[in-house]
């Protein structure tokens, strides 16, 4: 690794592990343009990319932006991050927009002037490490937030919300997180809906300000506690802006008085002659004023409002929006203006929030910036309920994970539009049991922008037992939740390679290219990927689809749900028989959270403190299982012979694929 900077012009040459990439550069009219010759067959990162693992071929602008379902070109998290399968790895040091053009043997990349550079060479998993690097360690989520998550927009009320832990008992279908979007007072985005209440302090309200009763949230606090009881841990939906209230909203003082607050004390991003900048018309709370992350005062008051959620058991915000810095001019209270803040302000803003809630709470973030990884965890975002914007979804998660982005995931099969069929419900669920992130999520009923995309008449909830009612489809809840079972088997293992990624700065979701980049069939099995050190997994993407041939690299490989092996190195057939194609890689083991002989998608166990089942995968071979992040790892070993388990695992139950 290697920083530099651009003069008027100039070139070098860059070593490879083969050959080097030579670099050549002129800066004119205050931009420098850049050549980067060398050869290669594959470029990643970039942050979420919808249109293609591998961007060559394509030309990329990295610019944050705000776009409802069909991305194609457009994300909202990008990463001025790539790198090759040749070696090469090249970070633009600006928050400002940057374009990269990947041409045969050539990469074209447009920077600002005075903009300086990293550059990289090594193996996928050196280069992606010190790219991370630059920005500090990877932040770890709790363990509980690698359970199933469960949200929908129609959730408008503490009924509704205690409803689901009914729904949830009654088909034996775990979650360990429930999100809450319609939970405020749709204007400060602070309060519950339905509160009446004084003017509040100026320091911030201690939540006895608030009566609640008579309406829809009457006891918050009884509700958390409920939620915990259940193994639920609750995460309120949230955007950063001083709302501007349309006519047909009720009025709502206490956001006039915060509106007023943040004009006359300078809390929000303001316009060049010192005016409050407001999001234009066309996008997203359109004008709305913005939050100023980058001065002391906004954060002081902005979390004060919200301290008294997180006093109430609260354990995260879903930090949606961000994309909302739509104009050059704009100023921040740190001298910094629009030409970074277009880019930088909803990592800005992430990193506000991640660090009020500490370490034992979590985020969910649809936009970002360089340096995601401090302020886990990701979604895809905004897809329509089709089968066409499965391949996209998969490609940002897969690309967001080339770029250093470890906890990710989507709303299985899509949040928009109307109903997803029973046939892309069930394989989305499949593909989010081994994400990092599994959850389920819905749009408001009729749509989130009706006009444009409308939504399904009556409830548009992505629930399974909603989905069973909706296509008179019986048993199809009961199938959905074998997946939650499952993912609660897996929670040990899961929670152990999260450990290691944060650890390591590594991503959990590894393309096979991360590991075989020179290879031309990893290359070309862009959908598969490892989730952790253990575990393959091979989406299915067809409609209807029930198997697929695929490719297995070098070694023995495992199908979880039969046992049976397949030898690498090859590409081979995964029929319905193997239920979803995941295989346990030989020499690894897999640790699972189950009854003693109990099958897979059974109930977890009860008992917090049980031993894990060890699934070990070959004749012989080893795996470090990390069950907090300040423990050393409980090493395994095994060979034909006998299994060396240390004194903490001395009673597990140890089962032998071979």
């Amino acid at each position: 690794m290697n920083q530099i900077s651009f003069s008027e012009s100039g070139s070098l040459d860059w070593p490879l592990p083969a050959g080097a990439a030579r670099l050549a550069w002129a800066t004119r009219a205050g931009e420098t343009h850049l050549t980067v010759s060398v050869s290669y067959s594959g470029a990643y990162g970039m942050g979420e990319k919808y249109d293609s693992l591998n961007q060559k071929g394509h030309r990329v602008k990295n610019l944050v932006e705000e776009k409802f379902c069909f991305q194609g070109g457009h994300t909202y998290c990008p990463a001025p991050f790539f790198w090759t399968d040749t070696g090469f790895g090249f970070y633009a040091a600006t928050d400002r927009i940057t374009e990269f053009s990947f041409e045969e043997d050539v990469i074209c990349i447009s920077l600002p002037a005075g903009c300086g550079a990293v550059l990289f060479s090594g193996k996928p998993e050196e280069m992606i490490r010190e790219y991370m690097s630059l920005f500090g360690p990877a932040k770890l989520p709790p363990k509980w937030a690698f359970g199933p998550w469960i949200s929908a927009n129609h959730w408008n009320s503490q009924a509704e919300v205690e409803a689901q832990l009914e729904n949830l008992r009654r088909l034996h279908c775990p979650a360990t997180v429930l999100v809450a979007e319609a939970w405020s007072d749709e204007a400060t985005f602070s309060i519950f809906n339905g509160a009446r209440y004084a003017p509040l302090p100026e320091e911030g309200p201690s939540g006895e300000e608030f009566d609640l009763s008579g309406g829809p949230w009457p006891d918050p606090k009884g509700m958390i506690r409920k939620l915990h009881d259940a193994g639920i841990h609750l995460v309120l939906w949230q955007v950063p802006v001083y709302k501007k209230q349309g006519p047909e909203e009720p009025p709502c003082p206490q956001n006039d008085r915060d509106r007023e607050e943040a004009e006359r004390l300078g809390l929000c991003v303001r316009n060049a002659d010192g005016t409050p900048y407001t999001i234009p018309e066309g996008h997203w709370f359109a004008g709305s004023m913005v939050p100023d992350f980058t001065n002391p005062e906004t954060v002081k008051r902005w979390f004060a409002r919200r301290q008294y959620l997180l006093d109430w058991g609260v354990d995260g915000f879903k930090t949606d929006g961000g994309e909302f810095i739509c104009s050059d001019d704009v100023r921040f209270a740190d001298g910094s203006t629009g030409l970074e803040g277009c880019n930088r302000y909803p990592q800005q803003y992430a990193a506000a929030y991640s660090d009020f809630i500490g370490p034992d709470r979590v985020l969910f973030s649809r936009a970002g910036w360089a340096g995601q990884h401090t302020t886990p965890c990701h979604w895809a975002g905004d897809q329509q309920s089709q089968n066409s914007e499965l391949t996209g979804a998969l490609h940002a998660g897969l690309s967001a994970a080339l770029t250093g982005i470890p906890f990710w995931g989507f709303d299985i099969a899509g949040f928009a539009g109307p109903l997803p069929t029973p046939d892309l419900y069930r394989r989305t669920t499949m593909l989010a049991c081994f994400c990092p992130i599994m959850q389920w999520h819905s749009e408001p009923d009729g749509g989130q922008f009706r006009e444009l995309m409308p939504g399904s008449e009556g409830n548009n909830e992505r629930s399974p037992w909603n989905m069973e009612s909706a296509w008179a489809a019986p048993g199809f809840a009961d199938e959905m939740a074998f997946w939650h079972r499952l993912r609660m088997n897996l929670l040990p293992y899961l929670y152990s390679e999260a450990i290691r990624a944060a650890a390591e700065n590594r991503p959990l979701m590894r393309p096979l290219v991360y590991h075989w980049p020179r290879s031309s069939e990893a290359r070309a099995a862009w959908d598969e990927f490892l989730l952790g050190e253990s575990l393959l997994v091979a989406p299915l993407l067809e409609e209807n689809q029930t198997g697929r041939t695929l490719w297995l690299p070098q070694g023995g490989w495992y199908s979880l749900f039969t046992g049976q092996r397949f030898e690498g190195g090859q590409t081979v057939t995964a029929g319905p028989e193997l239920t979803f194609p995941v295989f346990l890689r030989e020499g690894c083991a897999l640790a699972l959270d189950l009854p003693k002989g109990a099958p897979l998608g059974a109930d977890a166990s009860p008992d917090t403190a049980a031993l894990p089942r060890l699934v070990l995968a070959g004749e012989a071979g080893e795996y470090a299982l990390r069950t907090t992040p300040d423990a050393p790892p409980l090493v395994i070993r095994w060979n034909h012979e006998q299994v060396q388990l240390p004194a903490e695992l001395a009673h597990a139950e140890v089962v032998r694929w071979r």
